[in-house]
């Protein structure tokens, strides 16, 4: 690569770093192209960007982060880096389930809010959060329970009432039966 070119891609991953909100670092190696390619399409799927990186350019991108150092083991052999810029967990759970069926897919590990987590943990803890769209439904359902109770709650009386006058009217009807006898 020509300086320039260097310059421009340690810009780019800088540019990448700067804006995930998560970011997970694999190896690959061993994998066929029909799989990389597969996994790729999951990857896109999810909203992923994935991108196999050389380790000299990734480093100069991250050396001014807090967390640089903790991943110079993370940098070496084959890496690639699939950044998530919404969902957190989006990688993690692409690679938790296309791990089951490509065993030579390594995570390496993970970076989430600026913390460096360990490839089991990216499998294990990052996989199974719930994902944005699970969180916001858990948030709407939590936000009208009470507005639902409130509802039955004002309709308690008029539903009681309605009971009260037909368990009225059919003791009328019964008494009435009882007579004619």
């Amino acid at each position: 690569m020509l300086r320039q070119e260097k310059q421009t891609a340690v810009a780019d991953l800088r540019a990448r770093f700067d804006r995930m909100v998560s970011a997970v670092f694999v190896d690959f190696q061993g994998l066929d192209v029909a799989s990389v390619t597969d996994m790729r399409d999951r990857l896109r799927a999810a909203g992923v960007e994935y991108k196999v990186v050389k380790n000299t350019l990734a480093r100069l991108a991250i050396k001014d982060h807090k967390w640089s150092n903790e991943l110079d083991d993370v940098l070496t052999g084959m890496t690639a880096v699939a950044w998530s810029y919404e969902d957190p967990a989006a990688a993690a759970k692409v690679f938790k389930a296309f791990q089951k069926d490509h065993d030579k897919l390594k995570v390496k590990a993970g970076l989430v809010e600026g913390k460096v987590i360990d490839g089991n943990s990216v499998l294990t803890t990052l996989a199974t959060m719930p994902g944005k769209d699970e969180l916001r439904a858990r948030l709407l359902a939590t936000m009208q329970a009470p507005l639902q109770q409130f509802v039955q709650l004002l309709a308690a009386p008029a539903q009681n009432f309605a009971y009260l006058l037909k368990a009225k009217a059919d003791s009328a009807s019964a008494g009435e039966g009882a007579k004619g006898a």
